[in-house]
């Protein structure tokens, strides 16, 4: 017996049809107008006897209304059709899934919604985070567990599992989110179904009709167009424009590993298990009873990841040396020990506290290779990893005076003498960092008078928002000038970069200094190579003139400037960012190195910081970003490169700079968002905006007539 409904349109349903006394005639599978004979189709639900599975053939694909009821049919077997009355939705495409709850909400089902019902058919699940039901609009459910930004807006027919996250200004819409899954800012999710454990990021947007499966990550500023199913474990990179459903494709959980190492927002893309497998997966690709360091920042979040990724590697053989709360440089310079192969540093975002950053080491001291994150990134995805028996599980050391080696090497690469004559007097302010842990060792050996600011851990403030930077640095302008202090140095919260301020209170930008600091340099120096990206200045060449120093271009990332200190006769690096390299310390960035050098340069010139500074001529280099979708970057890379072929001197190194009579321009994709970075610089500021214009207008050019071709 079959259970039979009416329904209104029957062309997608397999139509059958009864007599007076139910039995069953005639099936019609998905009939045209043409052939509609009755509105009773079949739901799939059956009433069988045992003996009807003897007519199913074994270990074939066989179907039960397009074979096996037809066949009996034929074969003059007893078949019957019931006609139901009640509730019946077939839920075979999103808006009948849809439809199905919507009804639920609306009462026209008999079902146990969980949760205190409210107002307007809203129904709260236990626990959830929510400080007003004002800007929720009934029929909704919001699951066990949740939280609802103050900003959020939830309108009527929204369904939101357990444990899901929507946070300020996103806004949910007649749409289907299951469990656990986080809702960024900004975002707009309406007519859709969204599954389990998805990543939804800021002002992302999927569109009705849409289906996204479990576990994926819908980009920032990205769109999910109507229609479209995203299949389960699939990344859709940041600015993404998704017309067509992605099934197949490759770029499902392929790249880890980014600029800041793997990164992503706590425990939603960096979780604890997460971590447990990435570092199993490092330590399948190292011997049994290799040793690695492991560190981290103060943060909860940082130490829960540390401690899945030291059980990783125990758990492949491979032992740990916990160097605890530190800077990641103090993990760096510990390679250089020969104790161990690689270091792994835990923390947060400078910038964003909802973002965790995995940074992996090798000796003696720089990033990872790309070749050796690959191998990383092939054992994860595989699930492939080394399970060490129960007598070779890896072990956890605390290694001795790992700090005062670290505090030893700094001493040994600074003029100890010269810094201690001149008698500095100057501000420091630690950012909360772990920097402030070895300072006191350190700085008591400079001779110096220090007025110390936020030398203390503080977990709440290990990213420094825009404002408290601001207050800060207008503290420090303020303490450096009622003090007389000779100069401010602020150490950013990751103890890698400094900020600094002259004796007047005057805030130094980052990309003067780096001049700066590359004339000092090939003054004291008298020789060797300075490593800086192609996007300087050219009066970075003008500055080192007639020193006996040369400028080294480098690509743009921080892992090539990295590479490139690491050459023979290289004595500094740096992109203008406030974080500089001395490679004849440590080929990395780190702030108590370059503060130390920064006095040391000082005190070798005699002269005040602000006079200095003022030797140093302005640039008129220009900088513009420009979007451009993801699927248009290589097209426009090709039609530029082959717009500029000619009399121009072309530099491929990184991206496409062009040097013209009056000066040059530089296109450069992005490799981690939807948008080209260009760079210009003539021989005045009116040759650098046309320059800055003509290849932004190229730019705009190609994207418009691609995307109406497309």
């Amino acid at each position: 017996t079959i259970a039979l409904m009416s329904v209104e349109n029957p062309l997608e349903f397999g139509v059958v049809i009864i007599d007076d006394d139910n039995h069953i005639q005639r099936f019609l599978e998905k009939p045209g107008w043409g052939q509609v004979f009755s509105d009773y189709v079949n739901t799939g639900i059956y009433v069988l006897e045992p003996e009807i599975f003897d007519h199913i053939p074994v270990d074939t694909k066989y179907d039960f209304s397009q074979q096996l009821f037809p066949e009996m049919l034929e074969q003059g077997r007893p078949m019957y059709g019931y006609p139901c009355e009640g509730y019946w939705q077939d839920i075979g495409n999103t808006n009948q899934f849809l439809r199905a709850n919507h009804d639920a909400l609306e009462g026209k089902v008999q079902v146990n919604i969980p949760g205190i019902r409210l107002k307007e058919n809203i129904f709260i699940g236990d626990k959830t985070n929510l400080d007003s039901i004002d800007n929720i609009r009934g029929p909704a459910l919001i699951g066990n567990y949740g939280k609802i930004s103050p900003g959020a807006k939830i309108q009527p027919y929204s369904i939101l599992g357990n444990n899901v996250v929507v946070e300020d200004n996103a806004e949910t819409d007649h749409c289907v989110i299951d469990a656990n899954t986080y809702i960024g800012a900004g975002a707009k999710v309406s007519g859709c179904i969204i599954g389990k454990n998805c990543d939804i990021k800021a002002s992302a947007t999927v569109s009705p009709n849409a289906a996204v499966g479990d576990e994926c990550s819908i980009g920032e500023h990205s769109m999910i167009s109507n229609n479209v199913k995203i299949y389960p474990f699939k990344v859709i990179e940041a600015g993404a424009h998704v017309f067509s459903s992605i099934i197949w494709e490759w770029r499902a959980l392929s790249m880890l590993f980014g600029k800041d190492g793997v990164s992503g927002l706590v425990n939603v893309d960096i979780t604890a298990e997460l971590a447990l497998k990435l570092a199993m997966a490092y330590g399948t690709t190292l011997n049994k009873g290799a040793q690695v360091c492991c560190s981290r920042d103060e943060h909860p979040a940082s130490r829960m990841i540390k401690r899945a990724i030291m059980t990783g590697l125990n758990s492949t053989g491979v032992n740990v040396r916990d160097l605890r709360v530190t800077p990641a440089s103090v993990n760096r310079f510990e390679l250089q020990s020969g104790n161990a192969v690689g270091g792994i540093h835990v923390r947060v975002s400078a910038w964003h506290p909802e973002v965790m950053q995995i940074l992996f080491f090798e000796p003696p001291g720089n990033v990872i290779s790309e070749a050796s994150e690959r191998d990383i990134e092939k054992y994860y995805n595989r699930h492939d990893y080394r399970r060490a028996f129960y007598n070779e599980i890896g072990q956890i050391f605390y290694p001795a005076r790992t700090v005062e080696s670290y505090i030893q090497g700094l001493l040994s690469n600074w003029d100890v003498e010269k810094i201690h004559a001149r008698n500095f007097r100057f501000v420091l302010d630690f950012s909360y960092s772990s920097a402030s842990l070895i300072a006191n060792r350190l700085l008591s050996k400079l001779g110096a008078e220090i007025i110390a600011l936020n030398s203390f851990l503080d977990e709440d403030k290990t990213a420094i928002a825009a404002p408290l930077l601001e207050t800060d640095s207008s503290r420090i302008q303020k303490l450096v000038e009622s003090a007389g202090a000779d100069l401010g140095i602020t150490i950013d919260n990751a103890a890698e970069k400094i900020f600094l301020v002259d004796e007047a209170g005057n805030d130094l930008p980052p990309e003067k200094t780096l001049f700066l600091l590359i004339r000092l340099m090939a003054h004291s120096k008298g020789q060797g190579k300075i490593a800086v990206p192609l996007t300087i200045s050219r009066l970075a060449e003008e500055l080192v003139a007639g020193t006996g120093c040369e400028i080294l271009r480098t690509k743009v990332s921080q892992a090539a400037i990295t590479e490139a200190s690491m050459e023979p006769g290289v004595i500094f690096a740096g992109a203008g960012g406030g974080d500089y390299i001395f490679p004849e310390f440590l080929p990395a960035h780190d702030a108590l190195m370059s503060m130390g050098k920064v006095l040391e340069l000082l005190a070798l010139s005699g002269k005040p910081i602000s006079e200095l500074m003022a030797e140093i001529p302005e640039t008129t280099l220009l900088h513009h970003a420009k979007s451009c979708p993801w699927s248009l970057k290589g097209v426009a890379m090709r039609e530029i490169s082959e717009s500029v072929e000619g009399d121009n001197e072309v530099s491929r190194l990184d991206g496409i700079k062009v040097f013209h009579k009056e000066g040059w321009a530089q296109v450069l994709p992005s490799p981690d968002e939807p948008l080209f970075e260009i760079y210009a610089e003539g021989d005045t500021p009116e040759d650098s905006e046309a320059l800055l214009e003509r290849y932004s207008a190229k730019l705009d050019e190609i994207i418009a007539t691609h995307e109406k071709e497309g």
